[in-house]
């Protein structure tokens, strides 16, 4: 029997060079929000469970199956966080934000925790990005929002995905549309557990990817049809502003989230490149959801983009983003120029070069060896010699080409160089370096 310890079935581990895309991916999603005024924050990672019961739904498979709770030393019912959106909510209420300048405007990054069946891109420790605007029913929010997903996403290199838009309608309209879906559902050859859906939200049915179900649903009622005039005129408004920034998209009238809180806009970022988990990222408004969780009658619009599944769409495009190499620099000293290799690579860092350097005793055909394994694509030799005619060699790992630059021009030599050959933000994986082209999927 071994005692080799490994990580929790269902929870990917990202090392380099693959985490260096990972990274890239938080960062190029983060970005668009940013610049559009979003705020940091950084929420717990679990929560009273009320929370969840309250804010997502009981009649959802994430509470009802798939949270992983407990109780801590005084009793309290604690949940792992299944999504971000109620914990946003919460916190925007219990500090006030909500009071001051509206829209409140908040993106968020981490883990979250589903108790799934583990597969190719579900997980039970999946990473998410997301952005939440509170405050503003306008429709000019919510294309906002479906933009910096979507600017995002192309900011990878990401072409093979497509965006599906729908409206789930208001407190207005929804009810009489859910009694008629509920009638259409009665007639239907169910079984027990999806009649019990049905029951508790039969909006969820809609959302069944089991093909003798969808074949039942071919002449259902749709909400698209039901709208009352206010949230047909938002809808429009939606799709209109979208036309106008240039964001394509697709309506898809049976499209459902798989969360209670979502009214009016709701939409889905899909890849065919990923099979049956093909969903990238989503989101949609939850007029209510915060009224519902103690605070004021406040709209809000949001989304969750799986990092994970965005790492595997880029891979099943040829895609990866971040550097092309791990280091910029790096250093060899030899003899008696170790003793300097420290301040000398402290410099290089300063000024913003990805350097690392040789340790231990090495003759020169070995440490060029290491060079070469670093995946820098310039090396900087300082020997005994170097230090005394104020000069370090250095070579361009790609041509061969060889100077000596003087020392105290080193930093600025290399910052040139670095800054003129520097690789594209997107390289593929067939040249991934210091690997053999491992997929993602492997790594996983």
């Amino acid at each position: 029997m071994s005692n080799t310890l490994a990580a929790p079935k269902g929870i990917p581990e990202y090392l380099p060079p693959v985490s260096a895309a990972w990274l890239a991916i938080k960062e190029a999603l983060a970005r668009p929000a940013v610049l559009a005024g979003f705020g940091y924050v950084e929420l717990p990672v679990f929560e009273e469970t009320e929370l969840y019961v309250r804010g997502v739904g009981e009649s959802t498979d994430v509470v009802s199956k798939e949270m992983y709770t407990f109780a801590d030393r005084g009793g309290r019912s604690l949940t792992l966080r299944p999504e971000g959106t109620a914990g946003v909510i919460r916190s925007v209420i219990e500090h006030r934000l909500d009071r001051g300048q509206l829209p409140v405007k908040l993106w968020y990054v981490g883990p979250f925790f589903r108790a799934e069946r583990p597969q190719q891109g579900r997980y039970r420790q999946l990473q998410q990005f997301g952005v939440e605007a509170i405050g503003s029913d306008d429709p000019a929010l919510d294309a906002e929002v479906v933009g910096i997903a979507d600017d995002g996403y192309r900011s990878l290199g990401l072409t093979g995905y497509r965006l599906e838009l729908t409206s789930l309608g208001c407190r207005e309209c929804r009810p009489a549309y859910r009694a008629l879906l509920t009638d259409f559902l009665a007639g239907l050859d169910l079984d027990q557990p999806t009649r019990e859906r049905a029951r508790l939200n039969p909006l969820r049915v809609l959302d069944d990817k089991r093909p003798e179900v969808r074949a039942q649903l071919q002449d259902a009622p749709l909400m698209l049809d039901h709208l009352c005039a206010d949230c047909a005129a938002h809808f429009a408004g939606v799709r209109e502003l979208l036309d106008q920034r240039g964001t394509a998209y697709v309506i898809n009238p049976l499209l459902v989230r798989g969360l209670d809180y979502y009214t009016r806009t709701t939409f889905e970022f899909v890849h065919d490149g990923l099979g049956a988990q093909s969903g990238i990222g989503g989101g949609g408004r939850y007029d209510g959801l915060m009224a519902e969780l103690g605070g004021q009658e406040l709209s809000g619009i949001g989304f969750g983009l799986g990092v994970d599944r965005t790492l595997l769409a880029c891979e099943a495009e040829g895609l990866m983003p971040g550097p092309a190499t791990p280091l910029d620099v790096y250093l060899v000293p030899l003899g008696a120029a170790r003793a300097h290799a420290p301040r000398l690579a402290g410099e290089l860092r300063a000024a913003g070069l990805r350097t690392d350097q040789l340790f231990g005793e090495r003759g020169l055909k070995g440490a060029m060896k290491q060079a070469d394994r670093s995946g820098a694509p310039y090396v900087v030799v300082v020997g005994e010699r170097d230090l005394a005619s104020g000069a370090a060699q250095v070579k361009s790992m790609a041509s061969g080409e060889q100077v000596a630059v003087p020392l105290d021009g080193l930093v600025g030599y290399l910052d040139s160089v670095v800054r003129t050959t520097d690789s594209p933000v997107l390289w593929t994986d067939s040249a991934v370096p210091g690997t053999d082209s491992t997929s993602l999927k492997e790594q996983q």
